[in-house]
């Protein structure tokens, strides 16, 4: 698939982009890459808010985190052209936000309340299987290596975000808050890709616009502080930026290939954050999470031979 994007040159410099006219810029099957560098991104902002809310509370950090890429998105606005969006390509965008922002809501709802072995995993899976099966209806038909790619990265995304429960809470709601909000999650993904090529990345400014107030309100309702202790806004700071980025990359992927490869090599993310909670912390790696690492690396490499 090819996907056209007026912007400027500066895309044109990426591997297996060519740049034709006036900024005029071409994508041949680049959703592998950039749906990695989604993953890595998404992994690695997981991994910075997570040290930001050692100090802070979750909430405050993802409010301002999200404030935070707002301002990123409007920055980048020029570099992948600066048209008028469309009024429908908005209206996707901020059915995104408010997508995603459920999901996060209930995310956390289920993290404070139930049980986290249960919750996260339910979530992380839900999240890519039904994009997946909303491609299938798409009519999409990858080849057979790719969905042998996608059958194996799958349980890989379940391995990976794995915890252990701390005992509190029922199975049954556990699991059934982490299926709503990975349906949220999987909204995201599949309203996110509903945009156009020549929207640029206004849809995702229109998504925070739509999701940073309804955070702020579950916030104020569940009356969790706000504001940021001393020591930890730099953390938050750089998780914002990396989240913005890993969106955009997102965005590229959804628009340059199959939704199915895109959204599954995007929600193996938790790996690079397991990475980095073994480099920084020195957390041993249990034999669950190092076959999920194992898988993902192999469910990408087939993907991208599909």
């Amino acid at each position: 698939m090819i996907q056209k994007y007026e912007s400027p040159a500066i895309l044109s410099n990426l591997p297996g982009i060519a740049s034709t006219g006036l900024f005029r810029v071409e994508l041949y099957d680049m959703v592998t890459l950039f749906a990695a560098l989604s993953a890595l991104a998404y992994g690695s902002a997981d991994f910075t808010g997570g040290l930001a809310s050692r100090k802070s509370s979750v909430s405050a950090v993802v409010a301002w985190s999200q404030a935070v890429g707002i301002i990123v998105a409007l920055i980048t606005i020029p570099l992948f052209g600066a048209s008028t969006p469309s009024i429908e390509a908005l209206l996707w965008g901020a059915a995104a936000g408010i997508a995603g922002a459920a999901g996060l809501g209930f995310l956390y709802q289920g993290l404070a309340t139930g049980l986290a072995a249960v919750v996260s995993p339910t979530a992380a899976l839900t999240g890519a299987a039904i994009p997946v099966f909303f491609g299938v209806l798409l009519g999409e038909r990858p080849e057979t290596i790719t969905w042998i790619g996608v059958a194996i990265a799958l349980p890989a995304i379940l391995l990976l975000s794995m915890e252990r429960g701390d005992g509190k809470g029922a199975v049954l709601s556990s699991l059934r808050t982490g299926l709503i909000a990975g349906f949220g999650f999987g909204g995201f993904f599949i309203l996110l890709s509903r945009t156009g090529a020549d929207s640029g990345i206004w849809p995702l400014v229109a998504a925070r616009s739509a999701s940073v107030p309804l955070l702020l309100a579950f916030s104020l309702i569940r009356r969790k502080p706000l504001t940021l202790v001393k020591g930890s806004r730099g953390a938050t700071l750089g998780a914002g930026i990396l989240d913005m980025v890993a969106n955009i990359f997102y965005l590229l992927a959804s628009r340059s290939g199959m939704l199915i490869t895109a959204v599954v090599i995007t929600a193996l993310y938790p790996a690079p954050t397991v990475v980095l909670q073994r480099m920084v912390f020195k957390e041993k790696l249990g034999t669950l999470r190092i076959a999920g690492l194992v898988l993902a690396l192999a469910g990408i490499a087939l993907i991208g031979l599909g």
